[in-house]
């Protein structure tokens, strides 16, 4: 190491000392009077022969940033700070390499605001204004407020025409109109909020930095646009705003990045600091990179995803169509026969081994759409994902084009969905089981982090058991409360009695406790098929847990899928939360509690165009029974609910609702509590995204 750190040190002064200066690329004047100011402070500060070197300091003048960036690939400059949308141009499509990032007072990331004269416009009513943004594909100016009303269906975007800035403003005298450089009177944050104040535009978006410390008059005139409709105070940019992205980095070419470095780091460990030179005037310190990290791991996965959504890397196959999440082979089957048939955008088919990992492809914009239970939705929702659709069953939904395209005919905020609940069912022949006495037995689970089998039944079994000094870590409770059983996704002995995808020896073992269709014993009819045991007679619970909503079509269906026969709905019992036990049929006042239904998530950015190609999905293949294709139905290929439960009888349009709305209080409070103390490695994964929000 101390070898590496002589070798930087020797390679800067050589290159330095040897007439070729460290060249840092500026914008204005006003930047080109800084760097002289820098070389001066530098000079007073740091020790001689230091100083000698890095006072060897030139600044490059460049017309816009893009300049900057065509010089820093040329050799002609060394490095320049540029806002995180350049950042990302600058590393994907110019080949530079990011090697710092400014810290604010609230961290590495701005909030996005937008700003109008009180009591002129609300959030939801911005078309036909003029608007100032402080930097064409620039993050709080530019990509948010885009992402944010694209995803409200506020903005309307034919990729055949691209967004623009509206009118172009310029320094008449220069002809400089429009340029990301201080040249362009309305260029930043600063510039933006004087286009309004000129009243050149109604609106403007802007960074928070600008209105940490507004004036008087400023305060009095303007106020913040919320994404809820209201307004708020400039001050108040932390609760009002229309999200948040990172802030500024500095780039230079990949092999300079040590230099840069070293660079950076005397500025940042000299007495300077604090002089407002080269950086924002809010930054506070630099936080220096490691080599090579994966441009997603800089600006964080959701804004990565944004931008890939935004088109920041030109057009692509993956823009125009929709890749659909699947976790089995049986759901890729359907999946590909349901491309075949839709007449709309199309449709690619993306297999993964789990619905989390489901979740972490579509946060890495990997794939758009995926349909998940309940608790799934909680996690998705924690990681930035948002409802598109909900699942509705039973008679009370009403007729399918509806249910997509007029929100008021079933408002979920205001009538809740036909529920589906979780029941613990046995066989009849064992009288001795109720649901006071499972400890030691063989358990049968939907799967891991399953509404039915894993956290509503925290509540009944591991943590009716457990007081405050106990591990509330639920997934270890379990396997201590169960001898053995089968719940897919898990490990140790909640393993041992799945199958894998076969019901005889030599199935792979790559499947055995899969998280998907490919367990045999995955899903409702999975946790009914362990119950029962495989076709042999072998590797069978004692009790499933499972949804009652196709509890019966599932137990007729054990012997017409060749699976077992003989067996009937009067071979089961549900066990009831008072230790009695009832038929299956009644379920409504035996149960474990009710579930909210399955949703679909998507990223925000592609809301829209998901909900567009699922209301056509369902005009044309929802119900109709004379159609080839049922998007609805899973028995042709060998297994059960697959893309979307069998019980569905139409979705739901739900891009208006949070995954807040559609779980309900009650649940979310349940799923806090566990997830809490319970380690998930999906939620960790999402947790990496520099600015997800704490409120997450």
């Amino acid at each position: 190491m101390m070898k590496a750190v002589i070798l930087i040190v020797l390679i800067i002064f050589s290159l330095l000392a040897s007439g070729k200066k460290f060249r840092w690329c500026t914008l204005s004047d006003l930047e080109q009077r800084k760097c002289a100011e820098l070389s001066k402070a530098l000079m007073a500060v740091l020790p001689l022969p230091t100083a000698s070197s890095f006072t060897r300091i030139s600044c490059i003048r460049a017309h816009n940033t893009y300049d900057c960036i065509d010089k820093i690939r040329a050799n002609k400059a060394d490095a320049a700070s540029l806002d995180a949308g350049e950042v990302y141009s600058a590393v994907k499509l110019y080949g530079l390499a990011v090697v710092a990032k400014e810290i604010y007072h609230q961290g590495n990331c701005v909030f996005a605001v937008a700003i109008a004269k009180r009591g002129t416009l609300d959030v939801q009513s911005l078309r036909g204004v003029r608007s100032c943004h402080n930097g064409a594909r620039w993050t709080s100016g530019w990509n948010i407020p885009l992402g944010f009303l694209l995803a409200r269906n506020y903005l309307a975007w034919d990729e055949a025409q691209p967004l623009s800035q509206g009118q172009k403003s310029y320094v008449r005298d220069r002809n400089h109109f429009c340029e990301t450089s201080s040249n362009e009177p309305f260029y930043d944050s600063e510039g933006a909020f004087r286009c309004l104040k000129d009243g050149v535009a109604d609106v403007a978006f802007l960074d928070h930095l600008r209105i940490m410390n507004p004036t008087e008059s400023e305060q009095q005139e303007y106020e913040l646009l919320c994404p809820d409709g209201s307004t708020a105070e400039l001050t108040e940019y932390s609760t009002c705003n229309l999200g948040k992205g990172p802030g500024r980095g500095i780039v230079t070419r990949s092999n300079f990045q040590r230099i840069t470095n070293k660079f950076l780091s005397m500025i940042q460990f000299s007495n300077v600091w604090g002089e407002n030179l080269l950086f924002r005037d809010a930054t506070q310190h630099l936080q220096l990179l490691e080599e090579q990290l994966e441009i997603a791991y800089v600006l964080g996965l959701d804004y990565v995803a944004l931008l890939k959504g935004l088109g920041h890397e030109g057009s692509s196959l993956d823009n125009s169509v929709v890749r659909w999440c699947c976790i089995s082979d049986a759901e890729l089957r359907k999946c590909e026969e349901w491309a075949l048939n839709i007449k709309s955008d199309p449709l690619v088919c993306v297999q993964a081994t789990s619905m989390t990992k489901c979740i972490e492809m579509i946060k890495s914009s990997e794939a758009d759409a995926v349909t998940l239970d309940a608790t799934h939705v909680y996690i998705a929702g924690r990681c930035g994902l948002v409802p598109v659709a909900a699942e509705c069953y039973g008679g009370d939904c009403v007729p399918a084009a509806e249910t997509m395209e007029k929100t008021e005919k079933l408002d979920l905020k205001h009538k809740a969905l036909p529920p589906v609940y979780a029941v613990a069912l046995a066989k009849k022949s064992a009288k001795q089981i109720h649901i006071h006495n499972l400890r030691g037995r063989r358990s049968c689970h939907s799967h891991l982090y399953s509404p039915a089998g894993w956290l509503l039944l925290a509540r009944h079994t591991v943590g009716a058991q457990q007081n405050d000094t106990e591990n509330c870590d639920i997934a270890s409770a379990y396997q201590n409360y169960f001898w053995k059983g089968c719940m897919p996704g898990a490990d140790g002995n909640l393993c041992k009695v799945c199958i894998g995808d076969g019901e005889v020896e030599g199935a792979r073992v790559s499947s055995r406790c899969a998280a998907s269709h490919n367990e045999r014993y995955y899903g409702n009819m999975g946790a009914l098929r362990c119950l029962v045991g495989n076709p042999s007679g072998r590797s069978f619970g004692d009790v499933a847990f499972l949804e009652h909503s196709n509890l019966l079509q599932n137990i007729e269906d054990l012997g017409s899928s060749g699976w077992v026969k003989g067996y009937t709905a009067l071979d089961f019992e549900l066990l009831c939360l008072d230790g009695t036990r009832a038929a299956v049929t009644e379920w409504a006042g035996c149960n474990l509690g009710p579930i909210p239904p399955s949703t679909v998530m998507t990223r925000p950015v592609t809301v829209t165009k998901i909900s567009d190609f699922l209301l056509q999905s369902q005009e044309s293949l929802g119900s109709k029974l004379d159609s080839e294709f049922q998007l609805f139905q899973s028995w042709k290929y060998g297994e059960n609910d697959l893309l979307f439960k069998d019980t569905t009888q139409s979705l739901v349009h739900a891009s208006h609702l949070s995954y807040q709305d559609i779980l309900g209080e009650s649940f979310i409070r349940l799923a806090e509590s566990v997830f809490n103390c319970t380690p998930a490695g999906i939620l960790d994964f999402c947790k990496q995204d520099i600015c997800a929000s704490s409120s997450n």
